[in-house]
């Protein structure tokens, strides 16, 4: 290996045991650990299966060459015996390693989930990198395919080695000397049938490398095309009211295809460079099946060796090129693996620098919100909000008002902790619950009471979700209340604001932050919300973002943005 390549492969390496170890020193070590031993013994005797096979070999053609019957009969039960054994092995062999893989997958599944939902990653992660697409792909897709190609080719390298090593003696042995004149003197090399299997895979290992290095990139790339494509058919589906209103289904069908055309024409490149390569694997292994015979015959017509022998070192110049042949059988497999190690660090790096951004930390003060001197800030460093000061206490109301993009939504992002470009002072009174409620309500995949209480356990108070649907106008939903459906897509904006309005009411948060959550409702529906939801959080603070010129009289104080770091606090 060339000092260029030998930092890669151990970049690689090192990529791979940073994403495994996790698994391996976790609570669930001692379990895998052991199913990996059983794992390794099954494949061990299997390797061991196969030795006694390569014996049976010698017998079984023997018994032909000789026209012995006795001996053909027992050489059937023997193979029949040795046949069992095998099957019992195998199956259970990738029983016991599919068992493992489900449990590794499983588990980390859980840590990346956990890993990019955790302290808001998940929304920091799309403002701050544009390297990693598709997490959701990476987690659902990229883990199992991780845990899936590393344990088929680490057990597949084991038995390679294991399979070498037992066979090896057996085929220097089998083989013997091969003598012939050289320079008029006799050359006598020992076990040549051992060095022939060796340059045999050493010459198609090299030219398997050198004809597939490309499909790694390859590989990489349509997998991050097909999940582009796969994103723009998803965007299609949740928005299919708003193109259908705008008659865009022409220009989506076009950005559809023009995301497609990169699938095909990445995967025409995929086809040419395995074709290349099957092209000489497919030869390589083809003459691997007649290459020994030929090699071995001179010694089986000077009746050195009989019909068995020929047989027994065909079979053992077949389990040692197979051994030697792992990479070119494997490289497919391996670009692929190198693929998905790569999309998997960039990920993890990604959510781990997401992670480390500076946020505010809130600290606790005896009642209600307090800021001083904050600063919010665009991405690129562009002043929203500059020495922002704001005591609020128990009952208190604020309207925020500004045109677009002067800061007011991310102001409500700031203080919930998810805009990492704000510095400055943020007191939360401690022991208290804060909801968030945006323009576009989230409704949880679930029933309608689910999605009534979330992100709280769900009450089976019937009596008060009747009154104040009814009184929301959504009397109708009743009914329905426990039907599991993609409410998102069901309810008009407006229902769903009504839902997520009502949700404060059932929740009483102690803070309550509005995003222009009544944009959809016509005036006398807001009304009738924001009375009720001030008469259920009395003593609760609320700020709301909004600019109907009615939302003020469900307001004490007004905080004016007028964008470059200007504002402005009035009472009403």
């Amino acid at each position: 290996m060339s000092a260029a390549k030998a930092p890669t492969v151990r970049h690689l390496f090192r990529n791979f045991w940073r994403i495994a170890k996790p698994y391996w020193v976790s609570e669930d070590k001692l379990y895998a650990w052991g199913l990996l031993a059983l794992v390794i013994s099954l494949s061990l005797g299997l390797v061991y299966m196969n030795v006694q096979f390569n014996s049976w070999y010698n017998e079984f053609y023997n018994t032909l060459q000789n026209l012995d019957a006795k001996g053909f009969k027992a050489a059937l039960y023997k193979f029949g015996y040795l046949a069992f054994a095998y099957i019992v092995i195998a199956v259970y062999a990738i029983w016991f390693q599919q068992m493992l893989e489900i449990r590794w997958r499983k588990w980390a599944t859980i840590h990346y989930t956990q890993k990019w939902l955790s302290e808001n990653n998940f929304y920091r992660l799309q403002l701050t990198d544009a390297n990693t697409d598709n997490p959701d792909q990476r987690i659902a897709e990229d883990v199992g395919q991780f845990v899936s190609i590393s344990l088929s080719l680490s057990l597949g390298l084991l038995r390679s080695v294991v399979t070498l090593v037992s066979f090896i003696g057996i085929l220097w042995t089998l083989s013997g000397p091969l003598k012939f004149m050289l320079g008029g003197s006799e050359v006598t090399i020992h076990g040549y049938m051992v060095w022939v299997a060796i340059i045999y895979a050493l010459i198609g290992t090299g030219i398997t490398i050198l004809l597939g290095r490309p499909l790694v990139g390859l590989n990489f790339m349509q997998q991050r095309y097909e999940a582009d494509f796969r994103f723009g058919l998803v965007r299609v589906r949740e928005n299919a009211e708003s193109i259908a209103l705008y008659a865009g289904s022409k220009d989506e069908q076009e950005r559809l295809g023009y995301r497609f055309l990169n699938v095909v024409n990445n995967f025409w490149s995929l086809m040419r460079m395995n074709k290349r390569l099957t092209w000489f694997t497919s030869f390589w292994g083809q003459l691997a099946i007649i290459f020994p015979l030929i090699v071995a015959a001179p010694r089986f017509f000077a009746k050195e060796i009989p019909l068995g022998g020929l047989m027994q070192i065909n079979s053992a110049f077949g389990q040692v090129y197979g051994a030697l042949d792992f990479i070119i059988g494997s490289f497919s497999t391996l670009a692929n693996w190198k693929a998905v190690i790569d999309r998997l660090t960039t990920f993890e790096r990604s959510v781990d620098t997401a992670a480390q951004l500076p946020r505010i930390n809130p600290q606790p003060i005896s009642q209600g919100l307090e800021l001083k001197q904050l600063n919010v800030t665009k991405p690129n460093g562009e002043v929203l909000l500059a020495d922002l000061n704001l005591e609020l206490g128990a009952g208190d109301t604020v309207l925020i008002r500004g045109k677009s993009g002067s800061g007011k939504s991310t102001l409500l992002r700031s203080l919930a902790g998810i805009w990492p470009y704000a510095q400055g002072y943020l007191g939360v009174q401690s022991n208290t619950r804060s909801l968030f409620l945006s323009q576009k309500p989230y409704m949880p995949l679930g029933s309608l009471r689910a999605a009534l209480y979330y992100p709280n356990d769900v009450e089976q108070d019937d009596g008060q979700i009747a009154e104040l649907l009814t009184m929301a106008g959504l009397a109708h939903l009743l009914p329905r209340l426990d039907e599991i459906d993609a409410w998102s897509h069901v309810l008009s904006l407006g229902e769903q604001q009504r839902i997520a309005l009502l949700r404060a009411i059932l929740v009483k948060p102690d803070f309550l932050f509005m995003d222009e959550s009544t944009s959809a409702l016509d005036a006398d529906g807001e009304a009738v919300l924001y009375q009720a939801v001030r008469e259920a959080m009395k003593n609760g603070v609320m700020i709301s973002v909004g600019h109907r010129v009615g939302l003020t009289e469900y307001h004490a104080q007004v905080l004016d943005c007028h964008g470059n770091g200007q504002w402005a606090l009035n009472t009403l």
